[in-house]
């Protein structure tokens, strides 16, 4: 992500008169269903504070459904403590970073809880990242100290050498379900024997005195891509994550504290699967019902039983239930807040009136959002009486949640009149405070305490925030994003690459896909098959590029790529 400001930054007064201007037309237009403020339950503003409360006052209530366990708040506490305990016991310390290598199961979040109630910095890692990829976030991170998961532990020891991590600990996805009866839904994993491994160990470690909470340290890092080589630690404090979970709830219709069923499949490595798995179920004290992946069959037998009020998930997610075999929309009647991210499949009226046919509830487009704001920065909930928001031109974002201000600017930062084009800034209670270690990035992405996205945008007459494009270099794929900056960075790895550009390409199934241009060095053997087997062992596999090799590539007169020629050409290639 990149400023793309040409000048001085405007003076502040300009933005302020520009959002207040903006404000009065979104007042107007405010839909009576949405509070207008964020209420919290608790004065606290750690998340640590949140577990502690929700302990305390509902105990037994279950945190956690993973295919028949269940995690009560007092048991989550108990065992987020003991994992700290663990920690401490390791030489662990406030300000250390700790890496979570794993998919979705229950100790994510207690390790997460852990690392947070001693004050080190939770780095949650992709595990689909392959060797460069993992070697350069355990190192950029700084990370001492790893929980991975057992088919993950050859690689993480093949890069450990190039990183600080000091201390390796080992949990499978299934361990928290030794001598647990069988769930209705069983898991699409081997349940683990608790004799292999360390999860055992951790969880007999002693409890860790509590500490007071510090909600403006840093707490987490999030990596990201960007227009710039190697992917971003985001840095994240708990306050970022409480009033992200607290303004999610609040957009949703619902007030902070309102008990919500959220069925979680996103992965909770990935920045939403993290607010929608992990930080609003827990500081709203409701129940996050986790899936390690997405199964049709599985997701509806999930939301009948447990009474699921609350998902996230892709359009075509939704297209799969409904043609599933036998599928009656009964069993999702208690699902009324079931939001969708247009990928591959768009969402359109039709598919929202089969839904609401079958339902007897609306379907309708989650927020925008990015890392660097820790997301859910818009609501689209009220827009959508007669499809106004479907219907709209570009992407429909809605109004910011309460207490997050977007703007839309010229290439100079200067706030435009309503209906203009611009770039989408925004300032917030969760905006990263900036890149870990990479103060020129951090500066680069400021204009004072705003956040300049990168992203092109619009407000309509409603004062509604419309997206026009990322940065139209950035590639999504399954929902994933892939920036070409990266991918470029880490084909240069090889020997044998001279020069190389990657652009989009579309993709009926995929939605985009890599595709890269690759000048090979003079004389060298390689093909253009080998550098994409090289690939598939360095970067994770969503990342990996179609290639096609190139004797030059097209160059302006200043000597940079004109990437514009290279995109009709990705497009024509079959």
């Amino acid at each position: 992500m990149t400023r793309q400001l040409d000048t001085v930054p405007t003076d502040s007064d300009a933005l302020e008169a520009a959002l207040a201007e903006i404000r009065r037309v979104q007042e107007v237009h405010w839909p009576p269903e949405v509070p207008r403020t964020v209420e919290y339950p608790i004065e606290g503003r750690g998340l640590v504070d949140y577990l502690r409360h929700w302990a305390s006052m509902r105990p037994h209530a279950p945190a956690i459904e993973f295919y028949g366990r269940t995690v009560g708040y007092a048991e989550y506490d108990d065992l987020s403590d003991r994992f700290a305990g663990w920690l401490l016991a390791r030489g662990a310390r406030a300000g250390d970073r700790v890496g979570v290598h794993l998919g979705n199961c229950p100790q994510f979040h207690v390790a997460m809880l852990g690392i947070l109630k001693i004050g080190a910095v939770h780095v949650p890692v992709n595990p689909m990242l392959r060797e460069h990829e993992l070697a350069h976030e355990l190192a950029d991170a700084g990370v001492t100290i790893l929980l991975t998961q057992p088919e993950l532990l050859p690689l993480v020891e093949a890069v450990r050498p190039r990183t600080p991590v000091r201390h390796v600990a080992v949990t499978a996805l299934g361990d928290m379900l030794a001598g647990v009866a069988p769930g209705e839904v069983p898991p699409p994993f081997p349940v683990a024997d608790p004799a292999v491994g360390d999860w055992a160990g951790i969880v007999d470690s002693p409890r860790a005195p509590a500490v007071a909470t510090d909600p403006d340290a840093l707490a987490a890092l999030n990596y990201t891509g960007g227009t710039t080589g190697m992917p971003k630690g985001c840095e994240h404090t708990q306050w970022h994550m409480v009033y992200t979970a607290a303004a999610a709830t609040v957009g949703g219709g619902r007030r902070v504290g309102e008990t919500t069923v959220v069925l979680n499949y996103l992965p909770m490595f990935w920045i939403a699967g993290e607010v929608f798995g992990i930080l609003n179920p827990l500081v709203n004290g409701g129940t996050v019902v986790l899936m390690t992946r997405w199964d049709a069959d599985a997701a509806l037998a999930l939301v009948e039983r447990h009474g699921v009020t609350s998902t996230v998930g892709t359009v075509d997610n939704y297209v799969e239930l409904l043609e599933a075999p036998g599928f009656d929309g009964s069993r999702a009647a208690s699902l009324d807040n079931a939001m969708a991210v247009s990928f591959v499949l768009k969402l359109d009226p039709a598919i929202r009136r089969r839904w609401r046919d079958a339902t007897g509830h609306t379907l309708r487009e989650a927020s925008y959002g990015m890392t660097e704001t820790n997301t859910a920065d818009t609501f689209t909930l009220g827009f959508q009486d007669g499809d106004v928001d479907l219907e709209s031109e570009p992407v429909f974002c809605g109004l910011p949640v309460p207490g997050t201000d977007i703007l839309i600017v010229d290439e100079t930062g200067a706030p435009v009149p309503i209906g203009a084009t611009g770039q989408i800034i925004v300032r917030s209670p969760s905006v990263t405070t900036g890149y870990y270690r990479n103060a020129e990035a951090t500066a680069d992405s400021f204009q004072g305490a705003w956040l300049c996205t990168g992203d092109v945008g619009r407000f309509d007459e409603r004062g509604a925030l419309h997206y026009l494009a990322r940065n139209k270099e950035m590639i999504k794929t399954n929902g994933m994003s892939v920036f070409p900056a990266e991918v470029e960075a880490l084909l240069r790895m090889h020997p044998d690459v001279a020069t190389v550009a990657v652009v989009p390409k579309s993709d009926p199934d995929r939605g985009q896909v890599a595709f890269a241009f690759v000048q090979p060095v003079p004389g060298t053997a390689v093909t253009a098959e080998g550098l994409v087997a090289w690939a598939r062992e360095n970067m994770a596999g969503y990342k990996v590029p179609i290639v096609e090799f190139v004797a030059a590539l097209p160059m302006t007169a200043t000597g940079k790529i004109r990437k514009g020629d290279l995109f009709a050409r990705a497009e024509e290639r079959n």
